[in-house]
């Protein structure tokens, strides 16, 4: 019975997960047009938070921010419930994916289906910034902090620390000034520690795990030495797919290549360049998370164990690459809750939200330069429509984002 009233929830994750083009960015738009305005189900002052407090935190952001949507409505269990809806159709079709691989050549993954996926998810994104803009900057320094925010990390959007960095420097600039303080008009959560214990047990078993077999030359090896890759990935990533992606490069693709590991390391896990590469286009222009790619390399790790390997390869590279996330966010949500009570935490949202919003307008202005738009040509005058269109359909309807994201791609097919 208590599931039964989620159930309505449950299916809008599902709707969500198949549409939610564009990465963290893009996600956040349609979170706030799908989960906000249409359903309620949370405040737009809780998303910008849980957004905040996201990016602090290694990992997927976006699967950490839909996590908590459901944890603030259902408790634990709804939010795992949501985590396996929102990740398992993204990375089925990835893994699906490293299964169909031999059937294409490289360039066969692109396909104009997906020409103005891009535009459509820029213009989620200025949608997102330009409503929360609104609520996060109000005053001189909050403006100022979202112009250096815009400009840093655009000019250092590849670094994974930039992202971090710049939330803290804009936490401690706002508790400069001592004007405001908390209204506590909750209690503290209670902090549950299981979860922390959990996260490093297997941090640690994985390596310990992973190292013996590498020493030992297990036969069986592959899949303990899978595990430990991806969990330790998703333990550590800041910066989210785009961090990812590169760091599983060096991993899979360049580490297997080098003498010295060829030399000390012979049956060390390795994808083919191109492989690899073509995995890569494939997963920005599907539906869901970018860290879904690790069922993609988990499967091609695997494809020489038969069907069955492969398949295994899958839901390892699936499983350890989204569990830390999980793990850490239902962690540390509690004591981030019980912290932001404390004035020192409640001046520095202030900041860290201007921030979220330079994040934001900088992101779009980075997707932006990989589309010709001062070119005068048809696709490019298309592109800026659909970056228009979809913030103004946004903006001024209340058209579920589905729709948005199926017109986008009918476009693909006729232009």
């Amino acid at each position: 019975m208590i599931l039964l009233r989620h159930i309505s929830f449950l299916k809008t994750v599902l709707y969500y997960s198949l549409t939610a083009f564009g990465g963290p960015h893009g996600h956040f738009g349609m979170m706030l047009n799908t989960f906000v305005r249409q359903r309620k189900d949370i405040t737009e002052k809780e998303l910008l938070e849980y957004n905040a407090f996201c990016n602090l935190l290694p990992g997927a952001s976006s699967t950490q921010i839909i996590t908590l949507i459901g944890f603030k409505r259902g408790g634990v269990w709804l939010a795992v419930l949501t985590l396996l809806i929102w990740m398992i159709p993204a990375c089925f079709l990835m893994g699906l994916f490293s299964f169909l691989l031999p059937f294409f050549d490289n360039e066969s993954g692109k396909t104009d289906l997906f020409k103005f996926v891009q535009p459509m998810a820029i213009g989620f994104i200025v949608y997102a910034a330009l409503q929360t803009c609104k609520i996060s900057v109000h005053n001189a320094i909050t403006f100022i902090i979202m112009l250096v925010t815009i400009v840093v990390t655009f000019l250092l959007f590849r670094s994974p620390w930039i992202f971090p960095l710049l939330i803290v420097l804009g936490g401690f600039v706002t508790n400069l000034s001592d004007k405001r303080i908390p209204e506590i008009t909750e209690g503290r959560k209670k902090i549950t520690w299981g979860n922390l214990w959990l996260f490093a047990f297997v941090f640690i078993m994985a390596g310990v795990l992973s190292e013996t077999a590498r020493k030992q030359d297990w036969n069986d090896r592959r899949p303990i030495n899978l595990f430990e890759n991806n969990y330790r990935f998703g333990s550590l990533v800041f910066g989210g797919g785009q961090v990812l992606i590169p760091m599983m490069y060096e991993q899979f693709v360049a580490r297997p290549a080098s003498d010295k590991v060829i030399e000390k390391n012979p049956n060390v896990i390795s994808i083919e360049k191109d492989d690899f590469y073509t995995g890569a286009g494939v997963v920005r222009a599907i539906p869901g998370p970018v860290f879904s790619f690790a069922a993609f390399t988990g499967g091609m790790a695997m494809q020489d164990w038969g069907p069955s390997g492969q398949v295994l390869g899958c839901v390892i590279g699936s499983v350890a690459i989204f569990l830390p996330s999980a793990l850490l966010v239902l962690f540390f949500f509690p004591i981030w809750h019980n912290l932001k009570k404390h004035v020192a935490i409640y001046r520095a949202m202030e900041g860290i939200n201007a921030v979220i919003v330079g994040i934001m307008f900088s992101g779009s202005l980075y997707m932006l330069k990989d589309i010709p738009i001062t070119e005068m040509k048809t696709d490019s005058l298309l592109s800026v429509a659909v970056i228009i269109g979809t913030w103004a359909v946004l903006n001024f309807t209340k058209a579920h984002s589905p729709l948005i994201v199926l017109v986008c791609l009918a476009l693909g097919l006729i232009f």
